[in-house]
């Protein structure tokens, strides 16, 4: 009675056997169905089914524990929708009238080529085009001075007989018709491990043919952004320009020049003046544009298309009008209307992507907002080209200390260039692994309608409206001008965001269920299960301290009791 006494009032108390400590747990848990392991004790088949029932379940519940952690630590996404409605901001317009000039730094070896091109055509399709062909206004071609500089001449480069263009018959011909490809030969550096570039269409041999060899007559140019100083004035270009029923304004727009695409206009560039901000949807509140379409012919073979180029991006980006844009038709009037589009993706463990393009690892060549194509892929290939061909693309910005490609110190260049872009076209370069997506990107979907303008019988007052205002002077039948209109159609937009699949809550919200399912208890269960670990922790320390004890005294008929 005593003992009994001393045990009630003991502060910590332990068991005397693991035996007791266990009916303890049983008796006394939340855990479903484990009394029955102590109360069916004189029932050994009970007993049995009941520890196997009991260990299924504990290990029906592990597995599944098992399962959810392996789908959380996959870092699941889905993706939720949801619909805005509120002013928002015009997007950025680039427009480009499809006419590049001749600089007169590089003007004697463009005639050359265009020689060049002539005879190609008529070497592959007998067309005997006269140099009036190409050159029927040249007395008329707008040829643009550019400050001359010491480190370069205009006998320096020479044009490469090299790259000829040849007809080759088709191997993959199986029709049994009369079918040939075009192409030029490209080579490296030793003249071996040779191949074509080939084109089933002439039309597209002689296009890059010609692209190629003008890549290495403007390589002798300064640098693209640095020669656009002397061009001439949005007036010659842009008849008419409204938005939202406003006369536009010379901070409106900047001005550049593209190699290929011409002189070129980009309206709202920067997003930030309230003049852009559209409170209204409809063709009335957009940005009504009358432009020149007039073909002036200055390089007739780098463009086949007559009209206007317009790309519809995003502010701060540099347009790339070789992958995106429509062309304009002259004598149309254009209508486009937009939808915007918002994505927002979570990074981080839920996938790859960045903010700003801070922690890229391309050095990035463009300084404005991220974007995959323009901000990591074209430098992340430009880099990879300089280092591989010893070269830069001339369409691309280049790293610090490298030069453009051009065949008279790089003859190779060609052979490397084109490999290499295929190798990124057919996502062989690590460059798709090194560039993620941006975390926050918006997108435009557009629809566009087209109708005759102006009408047969309102041709002649526009026209005669037009050389008022604005000293225009044509006789053709609307080939020359061209009116498009861009607008929203609704100022609502869809956002689209990733949000995770399973959260912490989620998480342990799924694990508390599958605890109750499998053993009907709570969070306090778990607590009970931690005890009885401890309190076998403590209990076998005791034991081994108690033989340890043992063995170093004399006195081993009586056993010590377990100390309270």
């Amino acid at each position: 009675a005593a003992r009994e006494e001393e045990k009630k009032e003991s502060l910590i108390e332990f068991y005397d056997s693991f035996k007791d400590m266990f009916e303890f747990f049983c008796k006394n848990t939340t855990i479903h169905g484990t009394i029955r392991l102590v109360c069916s004790d004189s029932n050994r088949m009970k007993t049995a089914f009941w520890t196997l029932l009991f260990l299924a379940s504990f290990g029906m519940l592990y597995w599944q524990f098992a399962l959810m952690f392996s789908q959380y630590w996959a870092y699941p996404v889905v993706l939720t929708m949801s619909m805005h409605s509120e002013p928002k901001m015009f997007p950025a317009i680039t427009i480009c009238n499809l006419d590049p000039y001749r600089f007169e730094l590089v003007s004697e070896h463009l005639t050359q080529l265009d020689r060049m091109a002539e005879e190609s055509i008529a070497f592959l399709y007998g067309i005997n085009t006269s140099a009036s062909f190409f050159h029927m206004n040249e007395k008329n071609l707008l040829v643009k001075d550019l400050p001359s500089r010491s480190n370069l001449s205009r006998t320096s480069f020479k044009l490469s007989q090299n790259f000829s263009l040849v007809r080759m018959p088709d191997p993959h011909n199986r029709s049994g018709k009369k079918r040939s490809s075009v192409g030029f030969r490209l080579c490296d550096a030793r003249g071996e491990n040779c191949f074509y570039k080939t084109y089933s269409s002439g039309m597209g041999a002689i296009l890059e043919w010609y692209r190629f060899h003008y890549m290495n007559i403007m390589s002798q140019l300064p640098v693209i952004v640095n020669i656009s100083d002397h061009e001439e004035q949005i007036e010659d270009m842009v008849y008419s320009c409204q938005y939202d029923g406003e006369p536009c304004r010379p901070s409106d727009y900047v001005h550049f020049h593209h190699p290929v695409f011409g002189s070129c206009y980009t309206f709202n560039s920067k997003g930030t003046d309230p003049f852009w901000t559209a409170t209204k949807p409809g063709i009335p509140y957009g940005l009504s544009l009358i432009l020149r379409a007039e073909q002036k012919d200055h390089i007739p073979l780098l463009s086949t298309v007559a009209g206007v180029k317009v790309m519809i991006h995003n502010h701060n980006q540099t347009p790339f009008l070789e992958h995106e844009g429509f062309d304009i038709r002259p004598g149309i009037a254009t209508t486009i209307g937009i939808q915007q589009d918002e994505v927002n993706r979570l990074g981080g463990n839920y996938g790859k992507c960045t903010i700003n393009g801070d922690d890229v690892d391309v050095k990035l060549l463009y300084n404005n907002s991220y974007t995959l194509q323009e901000n990591c892929l074209h430098p992340c290939f430009q880099r990879i080209m300089v280092r591989k061909c010893g070269c830069g693309y001339y369409y691309y910005p280049l790293p610090p200390g490298a030069e453009y490609c051009n065949y008279n110190k790089h003859p190779a260049w060609g052979h490397c260039f084109y490999q290499l872009y295929s190798r990124l076209r057919n996502h062989h370069l690590n460059c798709f692994d090194q560039c993620p997506k941006p975390c926050r990107e918006w997108l435009y979907k557009v629809s566009a309608g087209t109708a005759k303008w102006p009408s047969s019988k309102s041709q002649d007052w526009v026209r005669q409206a037009l050389r008022h205002q604005n000293g225009y002077n044509s006789t053709s039948n609307r080939r020359d001008i061209a009116k498009v209109t861009i607008f929203y159609q609704q100022l609502n937009y869809k956002s689209v965001n990733e949000s995770p699949l399973l959260s912490v809550n989620l998480l342990l919200s799924s694990m508390g269920s599958q605890w109750s399912l499998w053993f009907g208890s709570s969070v306090l269960s778990v607590v009970e299960m931690l005890e009885l670990l401890v309190d076998t922790l403590v209990l076998s320390l005791l034991f081994c301290y108690q033989r340890f004890t043992l063995k170093k005294t004399l006195n081993v008929g009586r056993t010590p009791t377990i100390p309270s």
